[in-house]
């Protein structure tokens, strides 16, 4: 019986979102407040789900303690109170939106996590605000 089972995590980033190449007017144009050169913090929410099968040995998918290392290790440590445009090394290069983080802690998450046989990483949500989410399924 397949069963997914979701963990939350909690972190502190800030970010910044402009282009380089654009004038201070066009990044305040396209990106608002969120262009602010002093940069701006969010209380981020986190929830990564993996799936297969309970084992009939421990009645679970996945030991928890492990799951909340795993996830702690490759990102909570790189992300909590880091600058993601400035500070995060798979951020690098790359636009500090929610839906790139997204995509890329999904990124950083799924070797570790899918090395447990039969455990494999079915999404990752971010929640920026209590209303502005981002969920990443791979692929």
């Amino acid at each position: 019986m397949m069963i997914h089972i979701t963990r939350k995590e909690h972190f502190n980033a800030a970010h910044r979102m402009y282009r380089e190449e654009w004038s201070a007017e066009k990044n305040f144009e396209v990106f608002g407040k969120c262009a602010n050169p002093n940069w701006h913090g969010h209380n981020y929410n986190l929830f990564v789900t993996v799936k297969g099968e309970v084992t009939h040995a421990t009645g679970y998918l996945i030991d928890l303690k492990e799951l909340k290392t795993i996830i702690n290790d490759y990102v909570i440590e790189k992300l909590d109170h880091k600058n993601i445009n400035k500070d995060v090394p798979f951020m690098e290069g790359k636009m500090a939106s929610t839906e790139l983080l997204c995509i890329e802690i999904f990124n950083q998450l799924k070797a570790p996590i899918e090395a447990y046989e039969g455990v494999f990483l079915h999404s990752v949500k971010l929640y920026e605000t209590e209303n502005n989410s981002a969920e990443y399924f791979g692929g």
